[in-house]
């Protein structure tokens, strides 16, 4: 399916080439490792940084990959459609556990405080957050590093990843509150 834009044509992808799903998975994960090293790196003087670190990286990995295809994906008309694939490809999996729901229903992944959207944002902002504080108390040039690199992840999924790769070419961006949010509709 095409789609003509005012800034010209995008094509909207039923089925996610595997190098987008490749990259946008690869880059979560990486910032999710590196967000949690960072914590236990940073807070390794209290003795709780593992503690911290280890419950983040639970946190973040079950928001994104139990959540999601529980909550978000049912809705979606990705989960829908046959032989179709998502940025992420968790619609396959959630397919194969849960019947579809109304695609209304997706925008509420935005809706509430603690709607997924929400807790996906909390996910890579998080050990940012955090970061910040350990190099107020236990300032090293290893930890600035880590921050560094985890904000140029960020920016790199706000500033490409999405509006790029991802929402462009959604067969949802149309019924998603985040395309919304980014001006993409």
């Amino acid at each position: 399916m095409i789609k003509k834009e005012n800034k010209g044509i995008i094509e909207t992808y039923k089925r996610y080439p595997l190098s987008y799903i490749l990259i946008y998975n690869g880059l979560t994960i990486i910032h999710f490792l590196l967000g949690g090293m960072g914590i236990i790196y940073g807070y390794n003087f209290t003795g709780a940084g593992k503690l911290i670190g280890y419950f983040y990286l639970a946190f973040a990995f079950v928001q994104m990959y139990v959540v999601m295809p529980l909550k978000v994906c049912p809705a979606c008309v990705y989960h829908r459609k046959n032989k179709t694939r998502c940025i992420s490809g968790l619609n396959i999996i959630s397919k194969r556990v849960l019947h579809c729901q109304e695609t209304k229903d997706f925008s509420k992944r935005g809706k509430g405080l603690l709607c997924h959207n929400h807790l996906y944002i909390v996910a890579l902002v998080i050990p940012v957050i955090f970061m910040l504080h350990a190099l107020v108390f236990n300032f090293s040039f290893f930890l600035l590093f880590l921050l560094l690199v985890l904000i140029s992840l960020l920016l790199l999924r706000i500033l490409i990843i999405f509006p790029k790769m991802a929402c462009i070419h959604c067969m949802a961006r149309d019924k998603c509150p985040n395309a919304e949010a980014m001006g993409i509709l």
